[in-house]
């Protein structure tokens, strides 16, 4: 798939994508010159009064640590699109390693620090830093692209799981309460794992 290439007036109003051939027209011609690197815009160097546009699409599949983003027409053609990688792996091992550190302080021949962690209080709506840079940054390139083209609808697929109705199609109601241990206690279900483990470990013994 070729990307379109954006393209914005001398108001920088968003016009309809264009293709990468009349892109070049448009550079060869002098009309147009290079407004931006990434995503690659062009801005015409004259105002348009009335431009024939039509709305595109902005189609979110997120994940843990891709998203892709895609521009539809109406006709379902996609002209551009992009696959936006997350850094929350890397989010959580600064914060693990700062612990550690600050940790270490508390033990080393320096002043003591105290510990913070039970004066402190999460504020409502509180994300884990590795998932709110994953919503931040997927909130930043759609604002992005809303600069650059004429998107009218916003879609985002979500992706959920029946593992009980992939076993048994017909449940419903509170049979989802009834799992393979319902009306099981925890003391019980332990006595029944425990001799099956014991004879485990002896036979591998």
């Amino acid at each position: 798939m070729s990307n379109y290439t954006f393209l914005i007036d001398s108001n920088k109003t968003p016009l309809n994508p264009v293709h990468p051939a009349q892109a070049r027209k448009l550079l060869d011609s002098g009309k147009a010159a290079v407004f931006r690197r990434y995503p690659f815009t062009l801005i015409l160097k004259r105002a348009l009064a009335n431009p024939n546009l039509y709305p595109l699409t902005l189609k979110i599949d997120p994940g843990s640590k891709f998203t892709g983003i895609a521009l539809v027409t109406n006709q379902g053609n996609v002209i551009w699109g992009m696959e936006l990688q997350h850094r929350g792996q890397q989010i959580k091992d600064a914060l693990s390693h700062r612990r550690h550190v600050r940790r270490g302080r508390r033990n080393r021949n320096t002043r003591y620090r105290q510990a913070k962690f039970l004066n402190r209080k999460r504020p409502n709506g509180w994300l884990a830093p590795s998932l709110k840079h994953r919503v931040l940054t997927t909130v930043t390139w759609v604002k992005r692209l809303h600069n650059f083209a004429p998107i009218g609808a916003i879609a985002q697929e979500l992706v959920k799981f029946d593992t009980q109705a992939i076993q048994n199609p017909e449940i419903s109601g509170t049979q989802y309460c009834a799992g393979t241990l319902h009306g099981c206690e925890c003391r019980e279900y332990l006595l029944e794992v425990r001799p099956v483990s014991a004879k485990i470990e002896s036979h591998v013994a």
